[in-house]
């Protein structure tokens, strides 16, 4: 699969998430099997380009290619500026946020609100492919099946954004009216891909290796894009691949292997964060992979209690090295978001993280 001159590892995609996305997140979900991993969503508003949270997200240093960039907002020319900005810093591939649904976003007409204004999306969206064409970026957009059940506009801004130049489109088999309550529906992706000729990714649910298969067949898809199911279980890239080439389930990673690769996502983490931040960010993740693992909840609330970047990193260890003396292997499923989450627990948790880390 190709995104404009970029060919892509396969066709297993980590989805851009608000505070979960960042360069040690997506260096690690490649580094066990995803081929290609989007950055959180970069304002589209100068003045907010020099501080801290976005200068951490535009950070690309030692990240392997394509670097793909989301970019936010409502304003065509701001959003080709900010297209210019992130390309002078690395971004190889351009991605337009119209699929946001956080209230602190949609409130200002951004992310998802954008489908209710078909003739502002596609001003967006020629904006800029016209920055980013002549430097031979590509350009791609993430969006919702629509706004309400009542508007799902989808496969006609796809032809829009097609006709406009977007090389690749990802659509979240969810309205922006259903955040990430129910389930996810798949025919509107069916339709969009059969609508274009460009590669489609279909994002939504897909949290096992057998959704994965199921998802591709029922909509032609091109790609999947796993989102929430890879918080505290990067390696879900690597067990879909597996299953989908084999037919069979790869076996859980040894806790070992889990210890080593959380002590490594906490020392990249810190380093990008430095200490005070740091810690305190990085408690979300180790709540991610530890949330589904015996003894994890009450575990999870010890940590969230330490400040300290070593006594957090210790406690990790030992945590791994008490399971270790009870198991070689995580239970099948792994750590991460318990798959028996109630829906409303999972709308509650992403709407939270959206509205925090969201401009």
């Amino acid at each position: 699969m190709n995104i404009g001159p970029f060919t892509l590892a396969n066709h297993l995609f980590a989805a851009p998430m608000a505070g979960v996305t960042d360069r040690p997140f997506r260096q690690l979900c490649k580094k066990l099997g995803a081929g290609y991993a989007v950055s959180e969503m970069v304002t589209s508003r100068r003045d907010l380009w020099n501080t801290l949270k976005t200068s951490r997200r535009a950070d690309h240093a030692g990240e392997p290619g394509p670097i793909a960039v989301q970019i936010a907002g409502t304003d065509a020319p701001m959003m080709a500026e900010a297209a210019h900005y992130n390309i002078d810093r690395g971004a190889q591939i351009i991605d337009i946020n119209m699929g946001c649904p956080a209230k602190k976003v949609c409130n200002k007409w951004a992310g998802s609100a954008l489908m209710q204004d078909e003739a502002l999306a596609l001003s967006i969206v020629q904006a800029v492919v016209a920055v980013c064409a002549p430097r031979g970026v590509p350009v791609t957009l993430k969006m919702r099946t629509g706004w309400s059940a009542s508007h799902r506009n989808a496969v006609i801004l796809a032809r829009a954004f097609e006709g406009a130049g977007v090389q690749m489109l990802a659509v979240h088999g969810r309205t922006r009216e259903q955040g990430y309550k129910g389930q996810a529906e798949y025919d509107t992706i069916r339709q969009v891909k059969a609508a274009v000729r460009i590669p489609v990714v279909a994002n939504g649910d897909i949290t096992t290796p057998e959704q994965a298969r199921d998802v591709l067949a029922a909509t032609g898809a091109d790609a999947v894009m796993i989102g929430r199911a890879a918080q505290g279980r990067p390696w879900i890239f690597r067990e879909i691949a597996h299953f989908l080439a084999t037919g069979e389930h790869l076996a859980p990673p040894l806790v070992a292997e889990a210890r080593r690769l959380l002590l490594a996502h906490l020392q990249d983490h810190y380093a990008l964060y430095g200490e005070f931040s740091g810690v305190r960010t990085a408690r979300k993740h180790i709540g991610w992979y530890v949330r589904a693992l015996p003894g994890g909840e009450a575990f999870r609330a010890r940590m969230n209690l330490l400040e300290d970047c070593r006594a957090q990193t210790a406690a990790v260890a030992g945590f791994f090295d008490e399971l270790g003396s009870r198991t070689d292997r995580l239970p099948r499923g792994g750590a991460g978001v318990s798959t028996t989450d109630t829906d409303k627990e999972q709308e509650r948790r992403g709407e939270q993280r959206h509205e925090q880390e969201a401009h």
